[in-house]
């Protein structure tokens, strides 16, 4: 296969993805969504999308996986910005505000899919928010020096409040997602404060 064939099969499948990312609404969960009209927004042939996909459930777990991978690049950008002296809290909920604000569709799939009807979605989604909150464990040890297991509760319960707050925040004004943005904040701290309240008592 020529580089110009492997570029433009890139190309479609890359077109099919993202068709099927747009056509998730407040309304549509990907289960919903048929072959023809995924091809449909992409703008070929239906017989064209078996060429890049065995079925709807690969491309719905390809969708699930570019959410992951895009849940992990947030956790380094916000990582960065903390970096440039942000507040840690603050700097990671307005980072994933602006995640659901600019990738709407990325989020619903990953917020719909994760108590959908397919098991192996369900499972797929669970284990990309699993790696979310490792990646957060990792740091929250890493900075605060807590033991592995009080890290990983804290992450767990800090990412599972933010979620939430997403799928409040999901479409969504601007002033509402700033209110929801401020409380999630405040909730963070009441969780961060307590686990440093345990680990306090512990060294006691």
């Amino acid at each position: 296969m020529t580089v110009n064939r492997v570029q433009q099969k890139e190309k479609t499948r890359r077109l099919i993805i993202d068709a099927a990312f747009h056509l998730l609404s407040q309304e549509r969960s990907f289960s919903s969504l048929s072959l023809r009209e995924v091809t449909r927004q992409a703008g070929i042939a239906p017989t064209s999308f078996y060429r890049h996909f065995t079925d709807m459930e690969e491309l719905g777990l390809t969708l699930v996986d570019e959410g992951g991978v895009a849940l992990r690049q947030l956790m380094r950008k916000a990582r960065q910005r903390i970096r440039d002296k942000g507040s840690v809290i603050c700097t990671s909920v307005e980072t994933f505000m602006e995640f659901i604000h600019d990738s709407p569709y990325v989020f619903r799939l990953l917020l719909h899919e994760r108590t959908g009807t397919s098991l192996a979605f369900r499972r797929a989604v669970s284990r990309e928010l699993q790696y979310f909150v490792v990646e957060l464990a990792d740091y929250i040890q890493q900075i605060q020096g807590y033991p592995a297991e009080d890290a990983r509760l804290q992450s767990d319960a800090m990412v599972i409040l933010v979620f939430n707050a997403g799928a409040e925040a999901l479409d969504s004004s601007p002033s509402e997602r700033a209110l929801l943005t401020a409380k999630a904040i405040t909730q963070l701290r009441y969780i961060a404060r307590g686990a440093d309240e345990v680990n306090k008592g512990r060294r006691l």
